[in-house]
């Protein structure tokens, strides 16, 4: 029989889908009835010939990411309502082994069946859909190897973060939840440098900018900006996507600057020096440390969670589970997602601000607003992003403002000897 535990767990997944479903139906409803009201600006400003194509790419892929999302809670329910999730814990608890060992065979299984399952979806969405549009320029053979090495990669990964949490438990009984958020923070932290210099480079070649006109830009922005890195890699994104796009990574002496070989293919040297600024501004202004506390903080509370649900004997009864930490654990993540979903709307809030500060750094760096709104623009237009955005679909998915606010919000404040301030459009009213 299932407890009312479950059958809130399995309401409150329901339900959180249920609303994701809904805002991804108003987004396309709304992006559409946007991109044709303004649909001369995309085309002039955005330099989408054809505003259909950007469209149909953004249903394309809004309807097979949501039927993944369903087909993963689908999947998650069937295995925790059945009892299959209570049976394996069982089956684990019979071996023998240490509870470390059992838990971390438990995430790791988790981990890895994720990944299958999602494999059928990104197949789909390289070889349909990116093919389609024409982004896509990986082979089947390199997309075997990228899901191989991923699976791999989540595994070891898993692993790692479910020995440091269950080792915690094991040593401190009673401060595990202390040490376990600590340890995990202390992970995030040096994944800043783990992930450039280790893992990045198992998918992607990096090449150091040499001395060229290249070098030459790179260079120039720094010094406007009064940054120091001696590591700028250009990245061969186009050995599996058109999409273009760059980042800054890493602190102190492991920092770095990435830009993607699209992105210098597809830019002029002054809107690339405008996103490399963009960029910079995320270190100058702080913002990797200030989003790593906001992160720390909402560790913090899913850790204490953690700690009061595995302590208490009705979450196990509620579940038909083994009296064993990890069990407890899975329970608290599967109730922490749409928690943490639910009220991404809260952290996105300060990832705006950061986007438009250093939108604001990019103008001042650059001497005026046009260098920068040419590369929003392009960036918008080579990828066929959605430049209208529902405003409640934007409040809980998007980290950055829309392209057409950040555009109209530099000219604004800007705009001052710009060359061609131009009639942004506004997002049209209501639903």
């Amino acid at each position: 029989m299932v407890s009312q535990l479950a059958l809130v767990l399995a309401a409150l997944l329901v339900g959180t889908e249920l609303l994701f479903t809904a805002l991804d139906y108003l987004n396309l409803k709304y992006g559409a009835r946007a991109v044709r009201t303004a649909e001369e600006w995309v085309r002039d400003e955005l330099g989408v010939s054809d505003p259909d194509r950007l469209l149909a790419y953004q249903r394309a892929k809004t309807v097979l990411s949501r039927a993944q999302s369903w087909v993963s809670l689908l999947a998650l329910l069937a295995v925790l309502l059945s009892g299959a999730f209570a049976d394996a814990v069982r089956t684990l608890t019979e071996t023998g082994l240490p509870p470390v060992a059992q838990g971390v065979l438990l995430v790791v299984a988790a981990a890895v069946g994720g990944r299958v399952l999602s494999a059928p979806f990104d197949a789909w969405q390289t070889f349909r859909i990116e093919e389609r549009f024409g982004f896509n320029n990986q082979t089947v053979g390199l997309w075997l190897r990228d899901f191989a090495l991923g699976v791999a990669l989540a595994a070891a990964f898993a692993a790692v973060v479910a020995g440091i949490v269950l080792g915690a438990v094991e040593l401190l009984p009673t401060l595990w939840p202390v040490a376990g958020w600590a340890a995990v923070v202390g992970l995030s932290l040096a994944m800043l440098v783990i992930y450039p210099r280790f893992i990045a480079p198992l998918f992607n070649d990096f090449d150091p900018v040499e001395a060229g006109p290249l070098r030459d830009a790179v260079e120039d922005v720094f010094d406007r900006a009064g940054f120091d890195c001696e590591q700028v890699y250009e990245m061969d994104a186009s050995r599996r996507s058109s999409h273009s796009n760059a980042y800054f990574v890493g602190f102190g002496r492991t920092k770095r600057v990435v830009l993607f070989d699209t992105l210098v293919e597809q830019m002029d040297r002054r809107a690339m020096q405008a996103v490399l600024a963009h960029e910079l501004a995320h270190w100058k202004r702080a913002h990797i440390w200030k989003q790593l506390g906001l992160s720390a903080v909402r560790m913090a509370v899913v850790f204490a969670f953690l700690g009061w649900v595995t302590s208490s004997e009705w979450a196990y009864a509620a579940f038909s589970l083994p009296e064993v930490t990890y069990a407890g654990v899975v329970v608290v993540v599967l109730f922490a997602g749409p928690i943490l979903s639910l009220t991404s709307p809260l952290t996105n809030r300060m990832s705006l601000a950061h986007e438009r500060e250093a939108d604001d750094f990019a103008a001042d760096v650059m001497g005026d607003p046009d260098p920068l709104s040419d590369a929003l623009a392009t960036l918008a237009g080579e990828n066929l992003s959605n430049p209208f955005p529902h405003p409640a679909y934007a409040a809980f998915h998007m980290s950055h403002p829309p392209i057409p606010e950040r555009i109209r919000r530099l000219r604004e404040r800007h705009g001052e000897g710009s060359a061609d301030d131009g009639d942004v459009p506004q997002a049209p009213t209501g639903a």
